[in-house]
This record gives structure tokens, sequence and C-alpha cells, in this order.
């Protein structure tokens, strides 16, 4: 049975990573690991870190992502080291896609599910997705979805749930819990896509939020995105 009408997307930590041949060199001086799973697990980290530090109010939330991000690759943080990732990381692209991200989305598409992207970026995202092969609106080879919401282009930012009107509109549906949506943070995702009317979906491959103090409401968690084809079925 079917439980969903259609599945929107984030992209950065759902579909697309920090491109760890450019985050090994930021932790590399300092002892750090370059292997791509063990960056790929602590940007996870870091964006866990980051959301707490959302939840709990604070608004440094980056230096928090920084601190997680260089303990999970093995290196022992300092201010100056925090300091030296949080510039350097800001010239990253997230040029990595999600190992099965492309794969899910086709399964998706064979199914006939509408899905769309629905993302926090600065005007890039529907380029980044169509040019990795994962997506596209009209991108041959790539799985093909509704829309890409980019909050640069809307000029609206998760957590308001307003940019997921944009979504709807494209696919033609009200605000509906058969609607789901794949996030990897509370703050901005589960959040947003609550007070949308959404059924959130938090993206979570290891397991990290699972101890989380403050949850902020009942929410599915995914461990991966293959997972969605159990949805749909």
């Amino acid at each position: 049975m079917t439980e969903f009408d259609a599945i929107l997307f984030d992209a950065g930590g759902v579909l697309l990573l920090p491109d760890p041949g450019m985050t090994g060199p930021l932790v590399a001086p300092f002892g750090g690991s370059t292997d791509p799973e063990t960056l790929r697990r602590a940007h996870f980290a870091g964006a866990h870190a980051m959301d707490l530090a959302r939840e709990e109010g604070e608004e440094s939330d980056w230096r928090a992502y920084a601190s997680a991000f260089l303990r999970a690759a093995g290196v022992a943080t300092t201010d100056k080291r925090i300091e030296s990732f949080v510039e350097g990381f800001g010239n990253t692209r997230w040029q990595h896609p999600m190992p099965e991200a492309a794969r899910t989305l086709l399964a998706l598409e064979e199914r006939n599910v509408p899905i769309g992207i629905v993302s926090n970026a600065e005007g890039q995202v529907e380029g980044d997705l169509a040019r990795l092969g994962i997506c596209g609106v009209d991108t041959p080879g790539t799985a093909r979805v509704v829309c890409v919401v980019d909050s640069h282009v809307v000029g609206v930012r998760k957590p308001d749930p307003a940019i997921f009107r944009h979504a709807l509109d494209a696919l033609g549906l009200d605000a509906s819990s058969r609607i789901a949506y794949v996030g990897d943070t509370v703050f901005y995702d589960v959040r947003s896509a609550t007070a949308a009317g959404l059924t959130p979906l938090l993206h979570d491959p290891y397991g990290l939020h699972a101890a989380d103090p403050h949850p902020s409401g009942p929410h599915r968690v995914l461990p991966q995105l293959s997972d969605l084809l159990s949805y749909v079925a």
C-alpha cells in the first residue's frame, strides 16, 4: 500500500554532501583523516551538533558544526582550528552525491511517485543536482522532479513553512500528511515540514539523533534513502 502521494527532498545532507576532496585538506594539517567515509560521517556529526545548537537557541551554529566535524575526523579542537575550518568551509561546494541518492530517486520515478526538491540554497542547487546526475526538471538520464525550490530564488528559507507552498503549487496538491519531506535536521526540516502540514522524515544514516535530549515533536527517522521504497510499495 502506498503511504505517500508525493515525496519532497532537501538537497544538502540528503542528496548532496560537502566534497571530501575539499574538506579533507581542511583537517589534514591537524592530523585529521581524509578517508571519504570518515569525512561523510563527520559531516553528519557536524550537522547534528548544529541542529542541537539551533534547538537550544544558539545562533553561532557553524562553530558547533566545525567543532563536531573536527572531532569526528580525529582532530583535537582549539578555537584557532575551529575558526580555520569555518573560514575554509565557506568555500566548500556541496558537490559529492549522497550514495544511493540517484538510484532511489529513479526507483521512485519508476513507481510513478511525484518528487520535488525544497532546499535552503544560494541559487545553485538545481544546476548542481542536474550536473551530478542526481535529478532534474528536464535533465536526460536523471530522475525527473516536478520542481526544484531554491530558497534564494523564491525568497523564503526554512524553517519558514511558506517555502513549501511553491512545491505544493508545482505538484498541484494541497498540504497533507500524505506528502513526505525528507530532511536531515530537526530545526530546519522537521519543524518546517510539520508546520506546513506534511510528514517529516529525518534522514539520519548514523543514528546520531537517537539520543537527542530535546526533540521538537514526534517524527519518523529514515536510516537510508532506499528505505523510502517501503512507503510506496
